[in-house]
C-alpha cells in the first residue's frame, strides 16, 4: 500500500500537470495572504472602517483559507481523474490486479499518494500564515482548525475524485464528473439556506467546513468527512473488486 502511495506521489511530481498545478495554487494562496496583510494595516491604519473588529489571524486565514477551499474544487478533480481510469486507458489495470495487493491496499495506496501531494499545500497556507507570529501574537488553534477542516475537505475531494476515475477509462470525462458532483455537494447550502432543518444540509461539504473555517472542531463534522472518504473509497473498492471479477 506505501509502495502504490509513494508511486503515485512520484508520478505526480514527474508530470508537468502536478508542478504546474502545484505553482499556480502556491501562487495564489501567497497573492491573497500579502492582500490579505495589506487589507489588514489599511483597516488599522482606519483606511477601511471593517464592519466588526477581528484578529490579524483571522482577518487573513479566512481570506486564505477561504480561497484555498474553493479553488482546490478545481484542481483536485485535475490531480485525482488519472489514478484508475489511466490504467484502463493503458491497459495495465490487469498487470495491477495480478500484483500480489488486495483491491483494498491499491485504492488505499492511490488515495494515500493524492492526500499526501495536497497536505504540502495545506502545510503551506499554515506555514505561511504562521509568518504573522513574527510581528504579532496570533491564534495557533484557530490555524489548526482550518487547516485540519481543509485537509479533510480536500481528502473528502480525493476519494471522490477516485471514485469516478474507477468508473471510465476516460481521465477527461473523470475529472468532469468529479467536479460537476463536487460543485453540487458544495452548494447544497446555498440552494436550501431557506430551509436549515432539510436534511439534504446534512450532505453540504461546505456546511461541515464551516465550523473549522470558524476556528472550531467540531466531532460531527469530523465524523462527517470521515464517513465521506470511507464511503467512496469502498465504492471504488467495490468497483474495481467487481471488474477482476469479470476479467
Amino acid at each position: 500500500m506505501l509502495n502504490i502511495a509513494r508511486k503515485e506521489l512520484k508520478s505526480m511530481f514527474a508530470s508537468p500537470m502536478g508542478w504546474i498545478i502545484l505553482a499556480l495554487l502556491t501562487f495564489a494562496f501567497g497573492t491573497y495572504y500579502l492582500n490579505g496583510v495589506n487589507n489588514y494595516f489599511e483597516v488599522m491604519s482606519g483606511a477601511i472602517r471593517p464592519a466588526e473588529r477581528v484578529g490579524v489571524t483571522q482577518f487573513v486565514g479566512q481570506t486564505v483559507y477561504g480561497l484555498a477551499s474553493f479553488i482546490m474544487l478545481f484542481a483536485v478533480p485535475l490531480l485525482s481523474m488519472r489514478l484508475i481510469s489511466e490504467e484502463r486507458r493503458s491497459q495495465t489495470m490487469p498487470f495491477l490486479f495480478s500484483a500480489p495487493l488486495s483491491i483494498s491496499e491499491i485504492v488505499i495506496g492511490k488515495f494515500l499518494g493524492l492526500v499526501v501531494f495536497l497536505s504540502i499545500l495545506v502545510a503551506y497556507v499554515a506555514a505561511m500564515l504562521s509568518t504573522l507570529n513574527i510581528w504579532a501574537d496570533i491564534d495557533f488553534g484557530y490555524i489548526f482548525a482550518n487547516s485540519l477542516g481543509l485537509l479533510l475537505l480536500v481528502s473528502s475531494f480525493a476519494a471522490l475524485g477516485l471514485y469516478f476515475s474507477s468508473l471510465t477509462s476516460q481521465p477527461i470525462i473523470a475529472g468532469i464528473l468529479s467536479f460537476i458532483a463536487l460543485f453540487v455537494l458544495m452548494i447544497l447550502d446555498r440552494f436550501f439556506a431557506g430551509d436549515p432543518t432539510s436534511t439534504v444540509l446534512k450532505f453540504s461539504l461546505m456546511r461541515h467546513f464551516q465550523s473549522f473555517g470558524g476556528g472550531l472542531i467540531d466531532t460531527a463534522d469530523l465524523a462527517y468527512f470521515a464517513l465521506f472518504i470511507i464511503a467512496f473509497l469502498t465504492l471504488t473498492i467495490r468497483r474495481l473488486d467487481a471488474d477482476r471479477l469479470r476479467g
